[in-house]
């Protein structure tokens, strides 16, 4: 704990973390109001599920854009627009009465339009502090975003019960907009220039790492997403149940996250860190009561902030700085694509089979997460005794002869 409370004391640390935490917290918060919302208008958990899909595709779509796009126009205009669009989406969502196809093709323009501020922070970092101190930040940053899935939903299921869905949506939107601007007046923006890649995108997946890590993350955020109806689908719009079991299962995260941040990583870090993914999920479906399903959770969470760490790593340091913000927005892109697969699949088996079958598709996510990185741990960098970060952009210099 000392060596992360040095690093926070690191100037400007502690507050871009803040500030991007505060403008990522509908992340938390977003899903499930949408999932409530649509899921009362149409007494559908399968349509509410097409909703949040189409969302999420948004998102993985706009992800290596809108992150490239920051070497050619900038940090502050990219996130700047992209806010604007996304709260626009917020407010149709919330107070339009429309048809299903409506709030699908809203929601895929509010995906699209998602702000790239995670990758354009964890690009930032390598620039504010040394080597030794970069995975440690990684370690730092991962569990403190748990922080957004351990209020975000809390406050979401809250303002949901007790207000209005509405209301839980329009929450969201003031983070989005209050902490996006705080976040862009941070003097890191205009300090850092990302340097134009000379690639063509997409270019970095034929890293083995950074496609490793795509796929990870895809199968283990889809994990989270299938979670997250099951949760919902147990114990429905009556009470703060389904938001304070989310909210240990991010706790766990939390805590799992600052154990293991100065483990060093190697070949098989990734997988190990699944296991506990995998065994917490499995474990939460079998029996359907609030402690043994927040019990399971958290053992399934205490592997989530590590395994997100271990890849930011990974990416880190395979990478050239050039192609950090299109490696960190595909590996975001695998992220959301699973969400909204997994939010997908788990709604329809939600209808067809009970929460249960949520908590089985998880589980598939999960499992599918875990093998994966054990078969090609190969493909992993070995970052004991080693930094994480990202190689030097080199170029031939011009001689001119006289």
């Amino acid at each position: 704990m000392k060596r992360y409370a040095n690093l926070l004391r690191t100037p400007g640390v502690a507050q871009i973390i803040a500030a991007q935490l505060t403008a990522r917290m509908p992340s938390g918060m977003i899903s499930l109001a949408y999932l409530l919302h649509i899921e009362q208008m149409f007494n559908s958990y399968g349509l509410a599920g097409l909703v949040l899909a189409a969302t999420s595709l948004g998102q993985a779509i706009a992800g290596p854009v809108t992150s490239r796009l920051m070497g050619r126009l900038g940090m502050r205009s990219v996130i700047t627009v992209t806010i604007i669009v996304a709260a626009s989406s917020m407010i149709a969502v919330a107070y339009v009465v429309a048809p299903i196809g409506f709030y699908i093709a809203v929601g895929f323009i509010g995906g699209l339009a998602t702000p790239p501020i995670q990758p354009a922070v964890r690009t930032i970092y390598p620039t504010m502090v040394n080597s030794k101190q970069l995975t440690p930040l990684f370690s730092i940053d991962a569990s403190a975003q748990e922080l957004i899935w351990i209020a975000g939903p809390v406050v979401t299921v809250f303002m949901a019960t007790s207000v209005s869905t509405e209301a839980a949506i329009m929450l969201a939107l003031v983070l989005l907009v209050g902490g996006g601007l705080w976040f862009l007046l941070r003097p890191q923006l205009g300090s850092v220039k990302i340097p134009v890649s000379k690639t063509k995108m997409g270019s970095v997946l034929k890293k083995p790492a950074v496609l490793l890590t795509t796929v990870v993350g895809f199968l283990l955020i889809g994990a989270a997403g299938a979670v997250e109806v099951a949760v919902v689908a147990v114990f429905g719009h009556g009470g703060p149940e389904a938001g304070f079991v989310l909210a240990i299962w991010a706790i766990g995260s939390l805590i799992g996250g600052l154990a293991l941040g100065h483990v060093p990583i190697g070949p098989w870090a990734l997988a190990v860190r699944m296991v506990a993914v995998f065994v917490g999920i499995a474990l939460a479906g079998l029996i359907l009561e609030f402690w043994w399903i927040a019990g399971a959770l958290l053992i399934a969470g205490a592997g989530i902030a590590p395994a997100l760490a271990v890849m930011f790593a990974i990416v880190s340091s395979s990478v050239k700085f050039s192609d950090t913000a299109e490696a960190y927005g595909w590996m975001g892109s695998g992220q959301l694509t699973g969400a909204a697969l997994g939010s997908a699949v788990a709604g329809f088996a939600v209808d067809g089979f009970g929460p249960v079958g949520g908590f089985v598709a998880a589980s598939i996510f999960a499992l599918i997460g875990m093998v994966i990185p054990a078969i090609y741990r190969s493909s992993l960098p070995d970052l004991r005794g080693r930094d994480a970060t990202p190689l030097l952009d080199t170029e031939p210099v011009r001689i001119i002869k006289h």
